[in-house]
């Protein structure tokens, strides 16, 4: 079988530090390879792969000032879509956009869909219900409008991330800093229980993070780590005592989540979105409404079990598990 595997040109694949889809794609071309399969991911010329790379945008835009993102898109895509009769199965990341293509090619197209950016964009999906194939990653993610063939969990390369069973004291915010992912929550909730906070990811909303959040930065008991890199979030998201995760929207998978937990951190989030496919109440970690209960729950760490964390990881949300199921999606489309 002969795969084509279209991720983002945002960032690189793998990112360098931030950039969720194009490390799901990442995780499952290379797991997909060392499962024996003919892979060719087309994303940016700088990306890294153990399968062949097929690119026309040498750098990702978002690394680019010069670069124009919908030249940058358009070129990508049709790069693929013009060579389509090489493959037997395209596997789309890259949202919307390439459907517009499919009634042009007699190659299928499967789409994930990793989240609707906005109900605008519905519409698209909508047309093309009847001609393409779409996965979510959760449950919660599915549009009542569209037909899936299945929902597949977001998979992580399990070996990236080291177990650890006697964390640090500290509180952890690991995400973009943006009002819908809930860094100022954290913060509030590590000042509650007179916690130490670390605050980790991109700053992709300047005014929040300058009025918001910096404020309460002194490098003492509230720390700003940065936009880090693999090492540096293994070894934040292992020695916490838990990964605050308060979002402010139903959000479609979480990343972040399943990487705390191979490690053997528990969550507490917001009972919102995918949180209650990821996170088991009680059991690695706690699903709560408010700032005061995220608070009590803090309390309550010490009835978790790590292990239980690592193990909900480990079983749900790992690389093989990912390619595995989508395996299964391709012989389906292609087979019946």
């Amino acid at each position: 079988m002969k795969i084509a595997l279209l991720s983002p040109v945002a960032w690189r694949t793998p990112p360098r530090k931030y950039g969720p889809w194009e490390q799901v794609v990442s995780s499952l071309a290379e797991e997909l390879v060392r499962k024996g399969e003919d892979v060719t991911l087309f994303a940016t010329g700088d990306s890294i792969t153990a399968g062949k790379l097929a690119y026309c945008i040498d750098k990702p835009y978002a690394e680019n000032s010069g670069a124009d993102v919908k030249v940058s898109e358009c070129l990508h895509i049709s790069y693929l879509m013009e060579r389509a009769s090489e493959f037997d199965i395209i596997h789309n990341h890259y949202d919307f956009l390439p459907l517009t293509y499919s009634r042009l090619i007699s190659t299928p197209i499967l789409t994930t869909i990793h989240g609707f950016s906005s109900p605008l964009i519905v519409p698209v999906y909508k047309k093309y219900d009847d001609h393409c194939y779409y996965a979510a990653i959760s449950n919660a993610n599915r549009h009542p409008d569209l037909n899936y063939l299945a929902t597949v969990y977001n998979g992580i390369n399990i070996d990236s991330f080291s177990y650890c069973g006697q964390p640090e004291d500290y509180l952890l915010f690991f995400g973009r800093i943006h009002p819908e992912k809930g860094a100022w929550d954290a913060i509030q909730v590590a000042k509650h229980c007179k916690k130490k906070i670390i605050i980790a990811g991109l700053i992709q909303d300047e005014h929040y993070f300058e009025q918001k959040i910096k404020p309460w930065i002194n490098n003492t008991d509230v720390v700003y780590a940065g936009n880090c890199g693999p090492a540096q979030r293994n070894e934040l998201l292992g020695h916490a005592a838990a990964l605050l995760h308060l979002i402010h929207f139903d959000e479609p998978f979480g990343l972040s989540v399943a990487e705390a937990m191979c490690c053997g951190t528990p969550v507490i989030a917001f009972n919102r979105g995918s949180m209650p496919e990821l996170i088991v109440h009680k059991q690695t970690g706690f699903l709560v409404q408010t700032i005061e209960e995220a608070a009590a729950a803090v309390s309550g760490l010490a009835s978790i079990n790590r292990k239980d964390c690592r193990d909900r990881a480990v079983n749900f949300f790992s690389t093989g598990k990912m390619a595995d199921d989508y395996l299964r999606l391709y012989k389906h489309i292609l087979h019946g």
